[in-house]
């Protein structure tokens, strides 16, 4: 997410399309477990080589060092709360600009920033030793370590088949082929580098560590070199801020650190569907969890031309959210619903007004929600239906919907846990773990809607009864 702050721009670590370089399993508190080695810190040269591109000194204060999950930067000496730990210049991050001027004005927007920085990649790549990057490029993650779903096989993906992340890796997949093709076709334009199709594999590797690892800047995105080994901790206060005056980007301590202790930055507020996808790793209690839900007009429904309609011409526009789904008229984000006797908050507006036309049974009431929604601020079906009767047949759809999406996801975590298997991979164990944790985080938001719409439509159907009885006494 960008924020601006007069000359200064502050980015968030961006999950861009994409997928997990680390394949890191996170405690309640989100932090990684590791362990920092207490001997001399590893690769000794990769910092001099970096100040030396930058052409000044980039920390004072932190070290390379690795822990259970790779590569980390721990402190080397004492940090205190809001001391600046790194700075790195703008010229010693990797941007879409080191693509030869031929090939990226070639590229239409069909490729986006991120399949132009994996081209860089790779084209870095077959340049071998001659690259300035190599450095870099040497201690990047290689494919076994990668374990977001778009390195799943079908075994693995069928684990999520009742998520959404099963249509999106999909999805992605495809996407990643289509940029590919656009980049192959510029390459054999106007380079000697031939890209060709076995290259794929190298390029959807190289457009996932980008993907996982690159921040916004002014230039679309980069990969900012020594900063991207700093790890995720959900309660870090720590962001990346680009400072377009100093032409440079740092990071400033959020807490204090002891030497040796690791560092730690905070890549977003992400569900588990959006860290398994573009991150690679889970956690096993997400606060952060939503579910992507989509509800369909009937085709057999004799209003349905009417009710589509309506519901396009008084959506809000399309929004493209913090991760990599994307909203629409038929497609809502559920978060947790904290209390069953609240206001349901958790449950979008816009999913109840869509049940709320779909239970419409004859064109007036249709056009009686048009007229309601262009007399207040716009949006279709915001207040209850004013036949209670059809407000609770409306949220019965709903409550319908979610308890059978709850059914699928209990049944795929019952298939996970039954399922035996006697060769079981150490790759597998940790897809499968990511799975659990995905499905029932999922699991737990779908419960607490339905809880929440159950207690909703009890409410319903009480007041309905009760008016329905005073009428006859009266």
């Amino acid at each position: 997410m960008l924020l601006c702050i007069s000359t200064v721009k502050l980015f968030w670590v961006q999950p861009q399309r994409s997928f997990s370089s680390l394949a890191k399993c996170l405690r309640l508190t989100g932090k990684l477990p590791m362990e920092p080695q207490t001997q001399a810190s590893l690769d000794k040269d990769f910092l001099p080589w970096l100040e030396q591109i930058a052409g000044s000194k980039i920390t004072n204060t932190l070290t390379i060092g690795k822990s259970t999950y790779g590569r980390s930067l721990f402190a080397s000496k004492v940090i205190h709360a809001g001391d600046c730990m790194l700075k790195v210049p703008f010229k010693a991050q990797i941007t879409p600009d080191e693509l030869p001027l031929d090939i990226r004005v070639s590229l239409t927007d069909e490729v986006g920033n991120i399949g132009k920085l994996a081209a860089v990649l790779i084209s870095e790549k077959k340049t071998g030793q001659k690259s300035r990057w190599v450095p870099y490029i040497s201690r990047l993650p290689q494919p076994a370590e990668m374990h977001s779903t778009i390195f799943w096989g079908e075994d693995e993906l069928s684990m999520i088949r009742c998520s959404a992340v099963h249509k999106e890796t999909v999805k992605q997949k495809a996407q990643i082929e289509k940029e590919f093709s656009f980049v192959a076709q510029a390459y054999k334009q106007h380079s000697p580098m031939v890209m060709e199709r076995r290259d794929l594999e190298n390029f959807m590797y190289a457009y996932a560590l980008v993907g996982s690892r690159a921040w916004e800047t002014s230039k679309g995105i980069s990969l900012i070199p020594f900063a991207d080994f700093m790890n995720h901790d959900g309660l870090s206060a720590s962001i990346v801020i680009s400072d377009e005056e100093k032409q440079l980007s740092e990071v400033t301590a959020d807490r204090n650190y002891s030497p040796g202790d690791e560092v730690f930055i905070k890549y977003g507020e992400f569900s588990n569907a959006t860290l398994i996808l573009d991150f690679g790793f889970t956690l096993s209690y997400n606060i952060y969890d939503e579910v992507q839900i989509q509800m369909v007009v009937p085709n057999d429904d004799p209003l349905r031309i009417m009710k589509l309609g309506l519901l396009r011409t008084h959506h809000t526009r399309t929004v493209k959210d913090i991760n990599i789904f994307h909203s629409s008229c038929d497609t809502f984000t559920i978060k947790e619903v904290k209390s069953a006797i609240g206001k349901g908050k958790g449950i979008p507006q816009s999913l109840r007004a869509f049940a709320r036309v779909l239970c419409c049974t004859i064109p007036q009431e249709l056009n009686d929600l048009s007229k309601e929604a262009a007399q207040n601020d716009g949006r279709l079906a915001r207040l209850p239906l004013k036949d209670r009767s059809r407000e609770l047949e409306a949220h019965k759809i709903l409550l319908s919907h979610i308890n059978r999406l709850i059914e699928d996801h209990s049944a795929c975590i019952k298939e996970m846990e039954e399922y035996k298997c006697y060769v079981v991979s150490q790759r597998l164990v940790v897809r499968r773990q990511m799975a659990r944790d995905l499905l029932s985080g999922e699991l737990r938001v779908l419960r607490s809607a339905a809880e929440w719409l159950s207690h909703y439509c009890t409410t319903l159907f009480s007041e309905h009864s009760l008016y329905n009885s005073n009428i006859q006494m009266n």
